[in-house]
This record gives C-alpha cells, structure tokens and sequence, in this order.
C-alpha cells in the first residue's frame, strides 16, 4: 500500500492511517480524498476489520478542507470537490470495517465531516471540533449538515454550523459528538486497546451490527426493529455463531473465522 499522503501501519485484523500533511495541519486536498477512499478498499482486500484514522503531529487531525485549493474553484468546481469528499466518507461509513477516529487536535469543518463518518470517535483533551465554514461565506460541502443533526440533534447542529464555534473535547463529548475523550498522552493507546478489543469479537456479527444501526436511523422503530431479527436470524447460519456459543459454554476463548 502506497499513498502521497496517508501512513498506514497494518496490523494484523486492524490498521492505522495517519494523513500526513502536517505542514498544513493535515488539510483535506484532492488527492487526500482519492487516497482515502483508495485505502478503505485496499484495507477491505487485505482483510482488516478494524480501522484507526488520525492525523500526523499533535495540532491537528484534521484542521479542514484545503483552502489554498478551494479559493478559486467556481460553483462546478465546487460541486465535483464536495462529490469527492461525500464519496471518500460515505466509502468510510458504509465499509465492512469498523472506522475509529482518534482526533489529536483541531478537527474543523471537513476534518468534523471525516470524523462524523467514523463509527466511533476517540478525542485527546486538547481536541477542539467544530463546522466553522459560515466564516468562509459557505457551509459544510462533505455531509456535515446531514451528519451533525444525527449525531447532535438539529437544534445543536444549527448552534453549531450557523455560528461557526469551536468547541473542546469535553463539550463535544457532552453533546454526544465524541463518544470518549482520553489524556493526549493516551489517545493512541487507548484507541488501539479498542481496536484491538473490536478485532477480537465476531466479523460478521460487528458488520451486521453496525449496518443494522446506521439503516435503523432512517427506519420507522418497527422497520428497524423488522431488519435488526433478520440480521439476527441470518447469523445463526454462521460457523461464528456456533463457535461462539460453545465457546461460552466452554468457557473457553472464542476463535472466529468470519465464516
């Protein structure tokens, strides 16, 4: 795997990718997007199940979309960058693989949206967060109007994306749009002991899980509760479903195949 700049340690059923753009806090440019959506493919091929993104050095995650390369676009170029970005996060949230943002720094406007697109987001304490675009004279182009109210409610998006604040880790953890907010010191350990932790449990039944989630959020609860007993249902027809139970029964570690 070779990448202009994103990092990527693979380890076993789990990988790192770092964006490694530090000299512009790891802004968000072209070729960033097309690399990221080039690395979730190649990490669904090499088997991984379980995905940290982060950003290099400690002032950023990601710090936005790339201003230098946005300032002259006209509208259609524009439109085609924001279609780039909402392409390269929605391959990240409807992967197989379970997609962790360990946020180091300053995660602003699309550096937000990539975080939203995780399934679960890690902050250091000196995180800061927020869809700043309204200062630019735009709004958020890679699905940030879209993922914010499902994360935050619509009140809190709006507070949010029509002032453009910056918010720390421990207001964007109250209001649920980081999910675990740990010492700088420990941003990486604690998120690869989740990794670690995700990667151990049965593949198939972590992606149904997660798909059963994200298409309950536009389901009716009868709807979602309908779909949820047939991914239930399916996996009684998997060799991990079989492992599993004997292994509790056995009190014995469980080994599974994704089979």
């Amino acid at each position: 795997m070779s990448y202009a700049h994103l990092l990527v340690e693979h380890e076993g059923p789990w990988a790192t990718v770092t964006i490694n753009r530090p000299q512009v806090l790891n802004a968000l440019n072209r070729q960033v997007l097309d690399e990221l959506r080039r690395v979730i493919a190649d990490l669904q091929e090499a088997k991984v199940r379980v995905v940290i993104i982060t950003g290099a050095g400690d002032r950023a995650f990601v710090a936005g979309a790339d201003i230098h390369e946005m300032k002259d676009m006209d509208a259609k170029e524009a439109h085609r960058f924001a279609e780039a970005g909402q392409a390269a996060f929605s391959q990240i949230a409807q992967s197989s693989l379970v997609s962790i943002a360990a946020i180091n720094g300053f995660a602003l406007g699309g550096g937000c949206e990539l975080a939203m697109a995780c399934d679960i987001r890690v902050a250091s304490e000196k995180a800061r967060l927020g869809q700043p675009e309204v200062n630019l004279g735009v709004i958020p182009g890679f699905a940030g109007t879209q993922r914010l109210p499902r994360l935050v409610g619509p009140g809190r998006a709006k507070l949010l994306t029509l002032t453009g604040d910056i918010i720390d880790a421990a207001a964007a953890e109250r209001m649920g749009l980081v999910d675990l907010v740990v010492p700088p010191d420990q941003l990486l350990e604690r998120t690869r002991e989740l990794a670690r932790k995700l990667a151990a449990k049965g593949p198939l039944a972590i992606i149904a899980a997660k798909r059963a989630i994200d298409a309950g959020l536009d389901l009716s609860l009868e709807a979602g509760s309908a779909a949820e007993a047939g991914k239930f249902a399916a996996l009684f027809d998997t060799t991990d479903q079989k492992e599993g139970m004997a292994a509790y029964l056995g009190k014995r570690p469980a080994q599974f195949q994704g089979k």
